[in-house]
Formats: structure tokens, sequence, C-alpha cells
């Protein structure tokens, strides 16, 4: 009998954390790896909101702080969510936590019962999965295909509810496929969830920021459902502070409080200079860091001109993030430097191995003949990246 409880047995590791550390095993072992498998921007956080921590510090700020965050961070964020996005809520609906990971672990403990069904529509971001079975709860999911730029419809919605449905999670701009979805689409799918008030939604906005075309519009703005729409953000993507860890969430008062009372036990506040920091961040105007976002544009213009000429692999024009998550099923059954590929998980080792490329196969996030690049790298490094994919796959 094993000593490890059988929950954690039961949890699948993450795969971008697993290729990650495969290519840096490989990278210590002297072998050149490109790693596009973890979605972490690659600027400096900006020299503003250094300067904030740094003055923090020479401040003193060093104490716990109230377990949802400084009451300035709450209200700067309440003014962010209304500047921004047009949502309205008190400090007191507000809770910051150890990143937009831990919002939602705290949502889903907070709210899922045992047997209860949370609606993933798929891809989802690789943790959702996990964190709805931790609270055990049952994962039902929406499939999409590249078809249809892995966006689920109102009615794939309307299809999955039944008198168990407690959470709809998705990340809107989409990890990891970069879908967006647009104001029409929100209304439509928001038309459904209002006719099923026991339904709540958990909004995972973290790639706000980074959204190619259009304004970003917030699904907690349509009145109908607003006080069932839970509001995930952060600044890891955005402001280039994944090592930072500060999330936030803003919610109805009573799933607020609930989600702090659980955050209470488990880890208390966030750190109080990444606190002080994101005061500033989110005062500032969203243009002070918009050269992101047209950095990654650029970027995933040119990897997806260089995917032109892999054969096999099935393309969408993704609206944000930094991801592009190809169908390679073309793939499956061939064999390519001896090696059969069975699924995105073999082509991923093949590629890891033979074109020293780390990319995360599809079936991490519910979608087994997808792979995921993440582009939130050099150019210099997507060329060389993309040339070596090529040259294995297409000789």
């Amino acid at each position: 009998m094993s000593d490890i409880a059988a929950r954690i047995q039961a949890m699948e590791e993450s795969a971008t954390i697993a290729m990650a550390r495969k290519s840096r095993e490989m990278a210590a072992q002297g072998v050149e790896v490109i790693s596009l498998s973890l979605g972490e921007p690659d600027f400096s956080t900006p020299d503003f909101i250094k300067d904030a921590a740094v003055q923090a510090v020479e401040q003193n700020y060093s104490s716990y702080t109230p377990i949802g965050g400084y009451a300035e961070l709450k209200e700067a964020i309440a003014k962010k969510l209304q500047r921004d996005n047009q949502l309205s809520f008190d400090p007191s609906q507000i809770v910051c936590s150890t990143g937009a990971k831990q919002s939602i672990w705290n949502i889903a403990m907070a709210m899922v019962d045992p047997g209860d069904e949370v609606i993933l529509p798929v891809p989802y971001w690789v943790s959702y999965r996990e964190m709805v079975r931790m609270a055990e709860g049952i994962p039902r999911y929406i499939q999409t295909t590249v078809e249809q730029g892995y966006k689920f419809t109102a009615q794939q919605l309307e299809d999955c509810i039944s008198d168990r449905s407690r959470l709809l999670i998705f990340s809107n701009p989409c990890n990891p496929s970069g879908a967006v979805y647009d104001e029409s689409e929100l209304r439509a799918i928001a038309a459904v969830i209002e006719k099923h008030p026991d339904l709540y939604v958990v909004s995972d906005e973290i790639y706000e920021l980074i959204r190619f075309e259009g304004m970003h519009f917030s699904l907690g703005r349509i009145d109908a459902i607003k006080e069932r729409v839970i509001t995930v953000n952060g600044l890891s993507k955005g402001f280039a502070m994944t090592g930072w860890r500060l999330g936030y969430m803003a919610a109805a008062k009573e799933v607020a409080q609930a989600c702090e009372k659980l955050q209470g036990q488990v880890t208390s506040a966030p750190n109080c200079i990444a606190q002080r920091a994101a005061i500033t961040a989110l005062k500032a105007d969203p243009s002070e860091v918009a050269y992101m976002k047209d950095s990654f544009r650029k970027r995933r213009d040119l990897v997806l001109d260089k995917c032109k000429d892999i054969p096999g692999w099935v393309n969408h024009i993704p609206g944000g993030a930094f991801y592009l998550f190809p169908d390679v099923r073309a793939w499956f059954g061939q064999s390519v430097a001896g090696r059969d590929i069975k699924d995105a998980s073999d082509l991923c080792m093949l590629l890891l191995e033979e074109a020293h490329v780390g990319l995360v196969p599809g079936g991490a996030f519910g979608s087994p003949n997808s792979l995921r690049i993440s582009y939130a790298a050099s150019e210099e490094q997507l060329v060389q990246a993309m040339d070596r994919i090529k040259k294995v796959l297409a000789g």
C-alpha cells in the first residue's frame, strides 16, 4: 500500500510543467532545446511596477495583510474592473490570491459538492479538470474543433446542461487555443445560462490584455446573469508578472466570502510586496503594457506563416493569448525517423528528441488531436524552432 493519499495518486501532473522539466533535463545534458511549452511572457516586469515594489520594501511592507488582500489593492481592482470591463464590484466582493490559479481553486472547492457537474469546453486549461476532480465534482465536456475555431456554441452548452450542473469554467481569450469570444457569442451563451438559475460561470480573463483585434468584452457585463458570473484575472500574463503570483476574483459577496474563508485556512494572504506592486500596475493605463501585445501579434503571424511549410498541420488564427493549437492528426499512424506516431504525445516526444523543440500534447487540454505551441519566445528562437520542426517532418 502506498503512503501517498489516493487523491494525489489519481491526480495527473500538469503536462506543461512535465514537458518543461524534460526540456530542462535535456538542456542539462548539453542539448540545445528550445522550449515552447510554458505559458510565460518572455518580457521583464515593467520598470514602473518594479519601482513600486522597491518602494514597498523600503517602506517596510513586510507584515501579514488581510486574507483577501490590502484594502487599497481591492479598491484598485474594483476601479480597474469598472474602467476596463464596465463591471461594478464593491471591494468586499473581491479576493486576491496567490495567482489566478488559486482563485479558480478556491472557487471550485467553495462551490462544488461531490457529484456536482462542472462544464468544461474543450480545449480547457490543464488545471481546470484536476481542480474539479479534487473537489469531487464530475467534469462534463463540450467538444470543439479547429474548424469551429475551438469555440463552443450556445446550443452545445444547452445540450450539456443537466439538473446537476453547478459551474461552467472557460477562459477568454483561451489557453490553449487562443480563441476569443466576441460580444455576440457571449450574449448567446448568456441567454442559455439565464435559463438555468443554479448554474454559475467562472470567466477566466487572465489573457484580457493580450487580445489582438477589437475590445475585450466581459461576460459579467450582461445584466441577466451578472450575479452568477465569477470573473477571474491576474497580473501574470498582461503585466509579465508570472513569478509575483498575484491573481484575483470578483463575485457575488456570498461567493467571495466563501473563497476568503477557505483561503484563510490554506495560504492566507498573497505576498505583501506583490500586492503593493499590483496596485501600481492596475492603476496604470493599459496602453502602458500594450507593447507586449503588439509583439505577441507579430510573433503569432510569424509562426502561422512558418506553419504553412509543415504538412498535415491544420491551424486556426488565434485572436489572443500567445499560443497556436494546430490539429496534427494527419500524422497519426505515420512513421518518422524510425518512430511510430500513434498520437500527439508521440509527435511531441519525437519533436523534443529529434528537433529539440519542447511542445505540449493536446491531450492535456482534452484535445488529443492537437498540440500547443507557445510563441512567448524571441523571434529568433521561434524561427529556429519552426525550422527544426520542418526539417524533421517535411525533410
